[in-house]
């Protein structure tokens, strides 16, 4: 699966597959057999030196010598998502989706490229899924706030109370980047319960509201998303 939050790193080669298959062929190997060789080794020579577009090109010939291969897909998915190119990663994406519905790395990397398409209903579809698959908390953090930006509130409470009663909510981080540009951890805590206190004002609960920021600020005090909300509360 994808690690979360701080980008995509791709390790999926298929060199090996390829290499393992040059040792068993005759002195005579096929064709494509040797153009799929050729262009795995370009893949990883190119991955190595973060030369991106060469590694893309040799998965597209790749994908033409073994269409049936879908780490091949999944890997070029993976690119798409590295060089932001959000819809072509979807339209991968979803090609491995049609054949393998549970695939995590597809379901991710549609949900993430769906949300920076500005397509929320999509991503949450896609984050939904995933969760289903994996039970995985940082999925199932995503997809409170993804549940918050389209309204849907109650939900969204329903599924901060299930993140705060796991233990992961004791222990895990979430990071943010404060007023210089510096990134910063804080307490994933602290999110949901600032997260639960924009719920609280949205449904007009205001002094509700203020409690789980403070909360909040309790936990991480200079925590700049309760910060803003708390001074903001009367806007």
């Amino acid at each position: 699966m994808i690690k979360r939050y701080l980008g995509i790193l791709f390790v999926c080669f298929v060199t090996a597959t390829y290499a393992q298959e040059e040792q068993k062929q005759t002195p005579k190997p096929t064709t494509g057999q040797v153009f799929s060789a050729h262009y795995a080794r370009t893949y990883q020579v190119a991955i190595r030196y973060n030369d991106y577009d060469v590694a893309k090109h040799a998965l597209y010939n790749l994908l033409v010598e073994n269409p049936q291969n879908d780490s091949i897909l999944y890997s070029l998915s993976l690119l798409y998502v590295q060089n932001q190119q959000y819809a072509s990663a979807v339209l991968s994406a979803n090609d491995i989706l049609s054949v393998k519905p549970a695939h995590t790395g597809a379901l991710e990397i549609g949900g993430i490229s769906y949300e920076n398409l500005g397509l929320k209903d999509k991503a949450l579809e896609r984050y939904e899924t995933l969760y289903l698959n994996t039970d995985d908390f940082q999925t199932l953090y995503k997809i409170a706030f993804l549940q918050f930006d389209l309204k849907k509130y109650t939900e969204c409470t329903t599924n901060i109370d299930i993140l705060m009663g796991k233990k992961e909510a004791e222990e895990l981080k979430s990071v943010y980047t404060l007023e210089n540009n510096e990134q910063k951890e804080f307490p994933i805590k602290a999110a949901l319960l600032s997260l639960k206190g924009m719920v609280l004002k949205e449904q007009g609960d205001k002094e509700g509201a203020k409690k789980r920021y403070n909360e909040a600020l309790a936990l991480a005090p200079d925590f700049p998303l309760a910060q803003e909300k708390l001074k903001n509360m009367d806007k």
